[in-house]
């Protein structure tokens, strides 16, 4: 359920030649890389407007009976949940049974005195301040109860807040958790009911729902992990756990439907849906991240849950969707997402294997020593030994980087490269790092 940047994992990866771009044979064929390489299986489909450019299944929805992925097959969102938990809310705003900027307690009176000041908008931003119980320590040993809403919230009801409300921003399952409890009061009917009624129902969103375990789902997809003793059967999370922050199931094809639907003006009205794509601190919107970069928008969120990992973005303004499901723990379903996003706006995507080294003097290479600061508690080291160079993300192995060009280094070991910056006078004083779409930029300590 929680958003995490992917790290840097040793792959190894098959030569590849890029080809013409907007092709979908090489959208297949950049798919087709993480699959060889066992960093990937699911579905995926990119479509722009209602053409659609790719839509296909990759490795086994069920390995024990080799059952194949397709559009069909149902996977767990993980937390691609939340934008449709917050487009219920918008839905309960418009028939004036919700305000974004009411207080929680409004709808929850028992809720405690510590949240006297947290309001719906809040919980929809991750800006309320409610500490994320996916992140305590009893969290491995709990997800596998089951739980009543006010059982799950009990959790985490009595913790101090991370912040006072609305000054910071940390990405919380709770506070989501919390708006399914408000959904179900102010609608009175179940989060279940009233997603699969409301949102799923008038857009014929049919393979959709409500992941519960004991229920009889055909295509339902099996989650795995990978393990240094091959991929096994993922952990059992109970379904009643993620609630709103995470609970849905859906499709590829049905995740298109939702795209086009939500963001064609079937679902919510135009006010709502500027509110819902209205960025606020560290530019998530109401269930959704909102980014600009060189002049393209892209809506989008991933998710993550035992055995699964997903992503879903829309461009607003080529109407491009992506959606890519996987059932294999990884950062590949963001990394893909990313990638077909890239190829399905004319861009061009180079695989590690595909790049070429340049040969650069041990002086020249001993300029890029040092460590690089990206975030407070993460740092990246860069040293100089036996003719090489190499790159070290904490807590992670140290990987050889090859400079592809004066100041510009990649990894053939994953598909990420690094980037150095410098003063007037020449010397080298940061480092960017480009991985999954996302850029890291450290300072020279």
């Amino acid at each position: 359920m929680q958003t995490r940047f992917p790290a840097l994992i040793a792959l190894a990866l098959l030569p590849l030649t890029p080809v013409a771009a907007q092709d979908p044979a090489r959208m297949d064929q950049v798919a087709r890389a993480d699959v060889e390489r066992n960093e990937f299986s699911g579905a995926i489909l990119v479509a722009k407007g209602d053409t659609v450019l790719l839509d296909k299944g990759y490795g086994l929805a069920n390995r024990e009976w080799n059952i194949p992925n397709d559009g069909e097959t149902r996977f767990r969102l993980g937390s691609l949940t939340k934008q449709f938990t917050g487009a219920a809310i918008l839905l309960l705003q418009e028939r004036g049974k919700v305000s974004l900027d009411a207080p929680v307690k409004t709808y929850l009176p028992d809720a405690p005195a510590a949240w006297d000041a947290i309001t719906v908008r809040h919980l929809l931003g991750h800006t309320s301040g409610i500490p994320n119980f996916t992140s305590f320590p009893d969290y491995g040993e709990t997800k596998g109860r089951s739980v009543t809403s006010a059982e799950l919230i009990a959790r985490f009801r009595d913790k101090p807040l991370d912040f006072v409300p609305g000054e910071k921003w940390n990405y919380s399952n709770s506070g989501y958790a919390v708006l399914a409890a408000i959904i179900e009061k102010a609608s009175g009917q179940s989060y279940a009911d009233f997603v699969t009624g409301n949102l799923f129902a008038p857009l014929g969103m049919k393979e959709s729902g409500y992941d519960k375990a004991a229920t009889i789902l055909p295509h339902r997809a099996s989650g795995y992990v990978s393990t240094s003793d091959g991929v096994v059967n993922s952990d059992y999370i109970d379904m009643s756990i993620p609630s709103g922050a995470g609970g849905l199931y859906s499709t590829t094809h049905d995740l298109l439907k939702w795209q086009q639907g939500l963001y064609g003006g079937r679902l919510l009205r135009p006010e709502s849906l500027t509110a819902f794509t209205t960025p606020g601190l560290r530019d998530y919107a109401l269930g959704i991240g909102v980014e600009t970069k060189d002049g393209k928008r892209t809506w989008s969120h991933s998710g993550g849950i035992d055995g699964f990992n997903t992503y879903l973005a829309y461009d607003p303004d080529t109407k491009i969707s992506v959606a890519v499901l996987a059932n294999l723990n990884g950062p590949a379903a963001a990394r893909l997402g990313v990638s077909m996003m890239t190829l399905a706006r004319g861009g061009a995507i180079t695989l590690p294997s595909e790049r070429k080294a340049i040969t650069l003097a041990p002086a020249k290479l001993r300029e890029y020593q040092g460590v690089y600061q990206v975030t407070p508690t993460r740092t990246v080291t860069v040293r100089f030994a036996d003719a090489k160079l190499t790159a070290q993300l904490s807590g992670q192995d140290a990987l050889e980087i090859f400079p592809e060009a004066p100041d510009r280094f990649f990894l053939r070991a994953v598909d990420a490269q690094f980037d150095f910056e410098r003063d007037a006078k020449g010397a080298v004083i940061a480092i960017v790092l480009h991985q999954g779409g996302r850029d890291m930029r450290g300072t020279k300590q």
